[in-house]
């Protein structure tokens, strides 16, 4: 049985094989791909680097402005949550929450003897919720106007007013 041995520089292929006497090729050692020296080369890792950051550069922004989206609408979700129950608590005690009672009166029955009879509450089933952005949400009867109160949250930057995704968010007082 004649042994040869195939190899290729280009790929390090390597296999040894013998030819039987009935002229059949018989492989003796299995495939190998080994590479002369194991690794990345210092140009495979900046193309990877470079492909990883331009498929950042593209999804990155649309990703985080999704999550900023979300926080605007879980936002408007919890102020029209807090604004029902508000408005169920002011049917059984006949008014909303003073300015020191604040939004804490949901869950907690106030002081006041005669307003403690008519308190159904608690009016959330869960604990006061802060907004999107960890902040407390802004509560405060109204003097005048339209709404008996105002509910909202500051937005992302957490300071009245503001643009964007910085907006107040809810029902908001009138500003002068």
């Amino acid at each position: 049985m004649a042994q040869i041995q195939l190899s290729c520089s280009a790929c390090a292929y390597t296999s040894a094989v013998s030819r039987s006497n009935d002229g059949l090729i018989v492989r003796k050692a299995p495939f190998s791909l080994a590479r002369r020296q194991s690794g990345f080369t210092l140009l495979e890792m900046i193309v990877v680097l470079v492909i990883i950051g331009l498929i950042m550069g593209l999804v990155g922004p649309r990703l985080f402005g999704q999550a900023d989206k979300a926080k605007v609408q879980t936002a408007e979700t919890q102020v029209k949550m807090l604004r029902g129950a508000l408005q169920t608590m002011r049917l059984d005690i006949g008014r909303v929450p003073t300015a020191e009672e604040g939004l804490a009166i949901l869950n907690t029955a106030p002081n006041d003897p005669r307003i403690a009879q008519r308190w159904r509450g608690p009016y959330l089933d869960e604990a006061l919720p802060e907004d999107p952005w960890g902040n407390p949400y802004q509560y405060s009867p109204a003097a005048s106007g339209s709404s008996p109160f105002s509910l909202y949250s500051l937005g992302a930057d957490g300071q009245p007013g503001g643009e964007g995704y910085d907006a107040d968010i809810g029902y908001v007082p009138d500003r002068q």
